[in-house]
This record gives structure tokens, sequence and C-alpha cells, in this order.
């Protein structure tokens, strides 16, 4: 059983899609202060959909393409083609990496994960994007070493967001009832404490039960350090709109979900599942990414 240490220096490790690279050196001495870390990076990413309303700067087609990268070290080769500047120096809005929550999480992830510092992602559900509803999103989870606890960071809430959305906790420390994991949206709505059809992603109607269930696999495959597109599918994860009458499934999910509640506690368990082949949870060498509608390797 692996101890609290070897967890902790587990989740400080970069994975497949954190690892700096040639940037390690670059990530590694950035600095320390949490804020600062996350101002730099929300000076290197703009999310797409809201950049001609939020910033006043539309994303040209031809960009749209760097969503969908994955490993951090191809997302900073981006940023640097766009504009050479070191990391601190804020690039202007159509100089930033064209992203969503996944770059901005990633970013973050790899970054303190250089510097030797528990990082990890977590796929949920954010309440703070259209009250009433908890949509799709990511955001990074790491150690805080004097509090002895894992906190929660949002770093796409940049001044911009925040005022838009009016947001008023403090964003690096997200509160859990303002971002909820899959875990706790698959458990409040198997209770019947919470409707599947808040969750999701309600602009364009894509939510249920088999949405939160494709979260929670994606972030089991987070927590074994395989952090992937929002839109990727593989294995185990339920067709949309899939009614979820299957009860061996849902009995699987049931108890996914609490393994993914207390990874800590679970570390072992959660690395096992993962790697069962029968489960089907294993991140495998292509997956569907269902905005392209195609295959792709990883």
């Amino acid at each position: 059983m692996a101890s609290h240490s070897q967890i902790l220096d587990y989740y400080a490790a970069p994975g497949t899609m954190t690892l700096g690279g040639k940037y390690a050196s670059t990530l590694k001495n950035l600095p320390d202060d949490m804020s600062k870390l996350i101002s730099i990076i929300q000076g290197l990413v703009i999310y797409d959909v809201v950049a001609p309303d939020f910033y006043d700067c539309p994303i040209p087609d031809e960009r749209q393409i760097e969503i969908h990268i994955r490993p951090v070290e191809q997302m900073l080769d981006s940023i640097f083609a766009l504009d050479p500047s070191p990391l601190e120096s804020a690039r202007p809005p159509e100089k930033r990496l064209v992203g969503r929550c996944h770059h901005f999480m990633l970013l973050i992830v790899a970054v303190l994960q250089a510097k030797g510092i528990p990082a990890r992602a977590r796929c949920g559900f954010g309440a703070y994007f259209n009250p009433g509803y908890f949509e799709d999103h990511w955001v990074c989870e790491y150690w805080n070493k004097k509090e002895k606890r894992w906190i929660l960071v949002d770093s796409q809430l940049d001044a911009v967001w925040r005022k838009k959305l009016h947001i008023k906790f403090d964003t690096l420390n997200v509160p859990r009832d303002q971002f909820v994991v899959a875990a706790d949206a698959w458990a409040q709505c198997r209770t019947g404490k919470a409707n599947p059809s808040k969750f999701g992603i309600s602009f364009v109607k894509m939510y249920g039960l088999w949405f939160i269930a494709g979260n929670l696999i994606k972030d089991l495959a987070a927590l074994n350090k395989m952090e992937m597109l929002p839109w990727d599918v593989w294995g185990a994860m339920p067709r949309p709109n899939n009614t979820m009458q299957d009860k061996k499934r849902l009995k699987l999910l049931d108890d996914l979900a609490v393994l993914t509640k207390d990874p800590d506690r679970s570390f072992d368990d959660l690395q096992k599942l993962y790697q069962d082949k029968d489960k089907r949870f294993l991140v495998p060498q292509r997956v569907f990414n269902a905005l392209k509608r195609h295959l792709e390797d990883i």
C-alpha cells in the first residue's frame, strides 16, 4: 500500500501530457508564488468561445486547431511560435494560444510538477459559469505543504472572467461546492440529491448521467496522470444520451465514484482499476476526438 509520501512523490513528477521536455527548466524557474504563476498562464492562453465577447478578439478559423493540443510541450511550442517573449511576459489576446479549460489547467499542473510540487488534474463541473447549472470543467488540485491539504485552483479565471461571472470566491482556493469533482456529481445524482440534467454543457444541450459518467472516467485517467481533452472518448464511456439502465455498468461506476472521491486513500485501487483491461478505463493508443469526429493517435 502506497504511503502518503509516495503518493505525493507520484503527483510531483510529470506524466505523459505534463512533461515539460525541452522547456522543463523554463517552467521550473518561473516564480514560486501561486498568484504570480496563475497570472502568467492567463497571459499565455485565450479561451476561444469567449474571446470575441470578453477580449474583443475573434479567433481565425485556421487557429481553432490549437484547442486540440494535448501535451504541454506542444502547447509551449505553439506559445513561443506566436510570441518568443519569456513566459512571464503577458501576450496580447491575439498572440495567446487558443485553448479551453484543459489548457489552463494542464499548464499550471506542468509548472508545479516541474518545481516538484504535487499537482493533478481534476475533471468535474463548475457551478460558476451558468448559475443553477454545473458546466463541464477542469481545474488543478495541488498539495499545499504548509496547510497539509489539497487545494483546487482555477487558472482560467482571470480578472475579465471574474468580472463577467461576478465571482466572489478565491479562485486560488476554489470551494468544493463551486467546483464539483465528477465523483461527487455522480453520487449526488445517483442518490437523488441533484438532477443529472443540470450537469454537462448546457449551451449545446449535452447533459445527464451519461455525461457525468464520461467525466468520471476522465477523472480516473487524470488521477493516473493521463489528462485527456474534454471531448476525448474511449473504452467504457457511454454514448451520448445513453439512458444508463445497465445495472452492472451503474454498479461499476458507483464503485469508481467512491474511489475517485478520495484518491489518496484509494490510490492503489485506482491504479489497479485503471489498468484493468476488462473495465476499459485505460486510455488506449488511439482515442475518438468527438469534435473532429475521428480517431487520433495519442
